[in-house]
């Protein structure tokens, strides 16, 4: 394991782990490393294309119609539905750290707060594999489908549709299904399961928040309206496609804007 050196080469050793204990190890590390001060932003080799990202061989990674629908009622049920969001924060993990790694030349705060997000996703990722041993299944019992890495594929080469699509899009939309979730649990009696989730919830309102951020800087040096490009960006990559209801007082509190919202909603009316 390294320690020390540049920020860059230590975040393509997370982002580019198999093994899910080398990655959390590599991940704790590099976080230890950088609010320490001893990681620098000097020149690193160009980064590996995002398909090299590194990940176990299972689970098996299937197209989303091809996942089943478990009910709470079962503890296979909520295990399956843990499993899914586990994936999740694998893939958000290497997310943070690609926000890292592929992107240069950003001011230091840009690299501190990608750096925490990816030490905290790391965390939910460690509870949510506790908590499916708790259940008797692993990470890698269920399939899973690839769609946040994909949508990092697509937007490795501009860093403004990255925090757009990602945090603004898919990860806020973590948001508005957490509290159904984690109602669903409660009616379930798994309280254990439902801990887990409130501590990620809590989080990824910040993790969002960060993105709705740096969004905003890029837009401000290319002298762009946020709201104008979000929303053209929502029709280039998504068709104009989004999906409710919108949990609004956490995307209030994660950085979106009452007006953002309004016309948020406006589109899943015609979706």
């Amino acid at each position: 394991m390294s320690t020390g050196g540049n920020l860059f080469e230590r975040a393509g050793e997370c982002l580019f782990a198999c093994d899910p204990d080398v990655k959390l190890a590599l991940t704790r590390a590099a976080a230890a490393d950088w609010e320490a001060g001893r990681l620098e932003l000097g020149p690193a080799p160009d980064p590996e294309p995002p398909e090299q990202v590194g990940r176990p061989q299972r689970p098996e990674l299937v197209h989303p119609r091809q996942l089943a629908r478990r009910g709470m009622a079962s503890e296979e049920g909520r295990a399956a539905l843990l499993h899914a969001v586990a994936h999740i924060e694998f893939n958000a993990i290497n997310l943070a750290w690609d926000a890292v790694y592929r992107f240069r030349g950003l001011p230091r705060e840009y690299y501190g707060d990608w750096v925490q997000v990816a030490l905290e996703e790391s965390q939910h990722f460690g509870l949510l594999r506790a908590r499916l041993g708790d259940l008797g299944r692993a990470y890698g019992d269920f399939p899973a489908h690839n769609g946040l890495w994909y949508m990092a594929q697509r937007t490795a080469q501009d860093l403004l549709a990255r925090m757009a699509m990602v945090p603004r899009v898919l990860e806020a939309r973590g948001l508005d299904v957490t509290p159904p979730m984690i109602a669903r649990l409660r009616q379930a009696g798994d309280l254990a399961s439902v801990a887990v989730l409130e501590v990620i919830l809590a989080e990824e309102e910040g993790h969002v928040e960060a993105g709705s951020r740096w969004f905003r800087y890029l837009c401000r040096e290319r002298g762009l309206d946020p709201e104008t490009r979000y929303f053209e960006l929502i029709d280039e990559y998504l068709g104009g496609e989004i999906r409710c209801p919108l949990h609004r007082e956490a995307r209030l509190r994660a950085g979106f804007s009452e007006h953002e919202l309004t016309r948020l909603e406006e589109l899943c009316s015609r979706s």
